[in-house]
């Protein structure tokens, strides 16, 4: 993830206050295009990027492939970006997977880069490769801190709220030097993966026929050394462009600086391009959360900064992270606070500060499944995106692809000047002072975009306005026929003049615009509205127009030549004028967001990326989504999702020579529009049949999968945890003399649950035991003696995630004193003490500093009170083959922990019966057959029939129906760590599993593992629901991971 620093945070808020200088004229004359001097293929200039000689709007959206572990759903994902009007997809890349151990590299099936930039040209979107991630400053009691820093990239370490920010868990523990500096042995560890990413980015960019046109170096870092250490982060940066020369990658570099601190502009490390991340929302998603204002001198810090360049906003807040605990609301939530409102407000505040170039973080956030998150965050990394954690358009998607299909229609917005904005009235004449409005210009035609906003950006105000621009035919005060241009709050309005569609300019459009182009051999704009408010356009026709609906699209008086379009959409329908070279097209806005423009397809390398290859494009309505259209002569194949069971009416725009219609290798009966040609009716019917979900209430089988503490368990095969010195700056806090440390990265055992046992000879004085646990926020640890259960201990988590001031710290550590229960004791003989803690993943880099992620996730400090007894010996045991020797390399080294059943793999597929025989039968909602603390392991095969021709998105769901509200659960599905429940904080307890994760047509695997802190019964509900189903989709999904199955597994202890 994203934040700013605290200092740079407040830097904005107060310029956010303040209305930009109308001093705001870009200097004229031609703009000097620029390059690396590496190669040409991909140069800039002051507007823009310039790719094979064709200007482009970055307009993108970041996707994280590791949180979507089924290959085939990458394609569904990118083809709904295109379908959003996007053309960029911004890539992460986890290191901390891929390279799991010193000397290992492991880029097989899920962790395969290549197939991804495969479906990426093959869909026709361009790629910024971030190989890895951010950085996130901790808070601190100054300004500095108030915002915090997340991002990604391509260099090897990547934030975005993953354990030690995506960094291999092995580098954390095994490296001495500085992390994220040119120290010596952080730049032997990441060498070899650095080099492979060099060396995949080179075959597959854009002078070699790829897709990939910029690279982006690390994340959200500074430049000048840190006070008190870790020197080298200029040149660390400018060790991994050097790598990246040195094997032939000659495309761009870019850089995220975390905010306006002008970092790696210019001197060593400098890149290609430098932008800035913007988090402008915040991260509370409550209702009755402060409303954030819009930042407002991001053009002015953009022209003293790199004015050379186009402006580039690498990461844009398009959603927020939301922590463990009681009070997060959920993403649902997030959706809303960071909904369609927002992105028109925030989103387009960006154009009107002339960015040409961004990625939305996230467009798609996906599953942080396994042990990828780090300690704040939860499993889900939905985001409130556009495109929730199931893979199904939400309705924020509609404003993105609003947005995205003007920005493709306005090809002459890419080369915009800052005229000036209404401070100035000669420049920009506003009659509401409550309208804050910016002019922009295309110095070559002179097409004009006013963009306008509430001057206070946080009002919820609908407020009226005149408007004075500047067109072809002289000045004009809009709008001629009503009392004003209306802008709900919360949102922008934008207002064009000499538009150009096609071939035909619009003298100018209060409406907003969905689509300008040719189809066929007739101009096409497509404007649309809100009910309830009137618009008004001046259209240059041939002739006298036609109006299909009066009511909707009236025509007015001559404005300076050009008819009058008085518009009031109307939610029944389209509207149609037109005359025999043009169509304008009139709606509301919820009948435009059933609007879909895919591109056809044309030859060549790149015949699938707009304006590139192809070869102009339809308009469609009806469907749910719309992933593609072929055109062969006169036959129009559309793939696609509809809603089912149900009939679709479908309207399709399209040349006039089209006469055969399909909808997934369907054909349509099509009925062609008696007055304008190329306007086809169809409808679609679909009766595929329902889903039938198995239950899940019975037919499961229990296992007692806490043997640890049992007085017959052997400890023996363990680890012995004997290490007298750590990597890690955060030393114990206590323990015995030259006693050991007792972290678990020490020792291999970095993901999920870790035991330890310390053994000592009873005098019988002992009363207990200090012990400092670490295990990040949210942590829950358990501690039993010689079987006895002696008391467990909480981490919490705080909402926001990142805010100041804390008033209500989180706790990743605890320090508490563990009695000893009456007769635990055996006095004169051996003890054994047993703790049980989670680790919830390590943390990112804070205040600049990567050494924070070398956490001391463990047992910080340990003590015997009561005598001077002090342990003899102390074992430990994570997970099976710790980071180095686990036995899944399907799934990789972030599935699984340390719980027994675990280590067993009882969790994955094809567990013969020979096993499970000996287990009693029990369900989770019957809960452990005992009510003391512990953990109870629970397993069930089930089968899906799913028909091919659906996608269906399903979900596990999770309810507490018992007495003790103090458990924990892990979900496994088919082998796959799908989701960690904690039963007294939540949010989370409802997690979708996708078609390649579940075997949609076969048997499947559920397991659930159920972790009792107190006494008392805990009883867990567990179903499966159908959250929303189409016809359509992908085709089908091959299932990951169904030759890793149950083997019996070496070395289990």
């Amino acid at each position: 993830m994203r934040f700013l620093p605290l200092l740079v945070l407040v830097s904005q808020l107060a310029a956010a206050q303040v209305v930009s200088s109308p001093n705001e004229q870009a200097s004229s004359g031609p703009a000097k295009r620029d390059d690396n001097g590496y190669s040409k293929v991909v140069s800039w200039d002051k507007y823009s990027l310039i790719v094979n000689g064709q200007r482009i709007f970055v307009h993108g959206g970041e996707f994280h492939p590791f949180r979507l572990p089924v290959p085939d759903l990458w394609t569904d994902v990118l083809q709904k970006y295109k379908a959003a009007g996007l053309n960029t997809v911004s890539i992460y890349f986890h290191w901390g997977m891929s390279n799991p151990s010193k000397g290992v590299l492991d880029f097989d099936g899920v962790r395969a880069l290549q197939p991804l930039l495969d479906a990426a040209k093959e869909v026709g979107l361009w790629v910024i490769l971030r190989p890895g991630m951010s950085l996130l400053p901790s808070l601190r009691k100054t300004p500095r801190d108030l915002h915090r820093t997340l991002g990604r990239c391509l260099g090897p370490y990547i934030n975005a709220e993953t354990s030690a920010g995506g960094m291999p868990h092995w580098v954390t523990a095994e490296v001495p030097g500085y992390l994220r500096t040119n120290s010596s042995s952080y730049t032997e560890a990441y060498t070899p993966y650095w080099e492979y990413m060099a060396e995949i980015t080179a075959k597959n960019q854009i002078t070699a026929g790829g897709p990939i046109i910029l690279i982006q170096i690390d994340n959200e870092y500074v430049q000048y050394d840190s006070s008190g250490g870790n020197p080298g982060k200029a040149g660390y940066f400018d060790d991994l462009e050097k790598a990246l020369r040195k094997k032939g990658v000659v495309i761009p570099t870019t850089y995220n600086d975390p905010g306006m601190n002008g970092n790696f502009v210019s001197g060593e490390g400098k890149v290609d391009i430098y932008g800035i991340d913007s988090y402008p929302g915040g991260f509370d998603c409550r209702i009755g959360a402060p409303l954030t204002s819009v930042t407002t001198n991001y053009y002015q810090y953009h022209a003293a900064t790199n004015p050379s360049q186009p402006f580039l906003i690498p990461e844009f807040q398009s959603g927020s992270i939301e922590p463990w605990g009681p009070t997060s609301v959920g993403y649902e939530r997030c959706r809303v606070t960071f909904g369609s409102d927002y992105e028109s407000l925030f989103n387009i505040n960006l154009w009107a500060n002339n960015v040409k170039m961004v990625s939305y973080y996230m467009a798609y956030g996906g599953t942080s499944w396994g042990h990828i998150p780090f300690h704040k965050v939860y499993t889900s990394y939905d985001y409130g995106a556009a495109i929730a954690e199931n893979r199904w358009i939400t309705a924020k998607y509609q404003e993105v692809k609003r947005q995205g299909l003007f920005l493709r229609s306005a090809k002459e917005f890419i080369t915009t000047d800052i005229v000036g904005n209404s401070t100035d009235s000669t420049i920009v004449p506003v009659s509401n002072s409550e309208v804050y409005v910016t002019y922009l210009k295309n110095p070559t035609s002179g097409g004009g975009f006013y963009i306008a906003r509430h001057t206070d950006s946080t009002s919820n105000s609908t407020v009226t306005f005149k408007l004075g621009v500047n067109t072809s035919s002289g000045s004009l005060q809009l709008p001629t026929s009503s009392s004003g241009i209306t802008i709900p709050g919360r949102r922008s309005q934008i207002t064009v003049t000499d538009f150009l569609y096609g071939s035909s300019r619009a003298l100018y459009s209060t409406a907003s615009i969905l689509f300008a182009g040719s189809i066929g051999s007739r101009d096409v704009l497509y404007l649309y509205g809100d009910p309830g408010i009137q618009y008004e356009a001046a259209i240059k026709f041939s002739g006298t127009p036609t109006t299909t609906n009066s009511n909707v699209a009236s025509l007015g008086a001559s404005v300076q030549g050009a008819t009058l379009l008085k518009i009031k959409p109307s939610t029944s329908g389209l509207t149609f004028v037109y005359d025999n070279s043009r169509l304008i097209i009139v709606s509301a806005t919820s009948v435009a967001d059933t609007f879909w423009s895919p591109a056809i397809a044309g030859s060549g390398n790149y015949g699938s990326y707009w304006s590139f290859g192809s070869t102009g494009a339809v308009l469609i309505w009806g469907p749910q989504l719309v992933r593609d259209v072929d055109l062969q002569g006169s036959k129009l194949s559309i793939t696609g999702d509809v809603q089912t069971p149900s009939s679709t009416d479908i309207t399709i725009i399209a040349p006039a020579n089209i006469s055969s219609v399909s909808l997934n290798g369907k054909a349509l009966a099509v009925t062609p529009s008696p007055k304008i040609k190329g306007i086809l009716a169809a409808k679609y019917s679909s009766s595929k049949p329902g889903i039938n979900l198995p239950s899940l209430s019975s037919g499961w089988k229990y296992f007692d999968s806490l043997p640890e503490i049992k007085q017959n368990y052997s400890d023996q095969g363990w680890n012995s945890a004997n290490k007298q010195t750590t990597n890690s700056p955060f030393k114990p806090y206590y323990g015995d003399s030259n006693g050991p440390i007792l972290y678990g990265c020490d020792y291999g055992f970095c993901e999920g649950q870790v035991f330890w046992k310390g053994h000592f000879k009873a005098t019988g004085a002992e009363k207990g035991v200090n012990l400092t646990i670490n295990g990040g926020e949210a942590f829950a640890a358990s501690v039993w003696l010689n079987g006895k259960f002696v008391k467990s201990t909480y981490g919490k988590s705080t909402y926001p995630a990142y805010t100041w001031p804390v008033l209500d710290p989180a706790i990743e550590e605890t320090d508490e004193f563990f009695e000893f229960p009456a007769g635990s004791l055996l006095v004169g003989k051996e003890n054994v003490l047993t703790v049980l803690h989670d680790n919830m993943g390590l943390n990112e880099t804070n205040d600049w500093n990567a050494e924070t992620s070398k956490s001391p996730r463990g047992i910080r400090g340990y003590k015997l009170q009561g005598a001077d007894t002090t342990f003899n010996s102390w074992k430990v045991q994570g997970k099976l083959g710790g980071y180095t020797d686990y036995p899944d390399k399907t799934r990789g080294v972030l599935n699984e922990g340390g719980f027994y059943a675990e280590r067993a793999g009882y969790h994955l597929p094809a567990l013969p019966t020979s096993v499970t025989n000996a287990w009693v039968t029990r369900s989770p909602s019957q809960g452990p057959p005992t009510t003391s603390p512990g953990v109870g392991f629970f397993r069930k095969e089930f089968k899906l029939d799913i028909d091919s021709s659906l996608d269906a998105a399903l979900s596990f769901n999770f309810k507490d129906i018992g007495s003790n509200p103090h458990w924990r659960a892990t979900l496994w599905v088919n082998g796959w760590t799908m989701g960690r429940v904690v039963g007294d904080m939540g949010p989370q307890f409802k997690f979708p599993v996708h078609e390649g994760i579940l075997d949609y047509d076969g048997t499947n695997v559920v397991a659930v593992a159920i972790w009792a802190f107190e006494p008392g019964a805990v009883k867990v509900d567990v179903s499966m629901a159908v959250d929303a189903v189409v016809e359509g989709g992908i085709g089908k999904v091959g299932v990951v991971g169904t030759t890793s199955k149950w083997q019996p597994r070496t070395g289990l202890v």
